[in-house]
């Protein structure tokens, strides 16, 4: 590896991305917005929705969330 895959992608990084921490902490709140309203979801937090295409784990959790929520809804 020589480090081109990750200045690759620091170079795409979406300028909205706000990172793990912020998105983490407000992930209930979107998971719970995209079950009911995907855009507006999308409208509202776009720095959320900008860092869940740019991170897998946080992704991740993301799927799980909102798979959890759908069985309920």
């Amino acid at each position: 590896m020589n480090g081109w895959d990750e200045l690759d992608r620091f170079l795409s990084t979406d300028p909205r991305d706000v990172g793990c921490d912020k998105a983490l902490d407000l992930l209930h709140v979107y998971v719970e917005l995209v079950a009911r309203h995907p855009d507006d979801a999308r409208r509202r937090y776009p720095g959320i929705a900008a860092h869940l295409r740019a991170c897998g784990p946080c992704s991740e959790d993301f799927e799980g969330l909102l798979a959890a929520v759908s069985d309920t809804i």
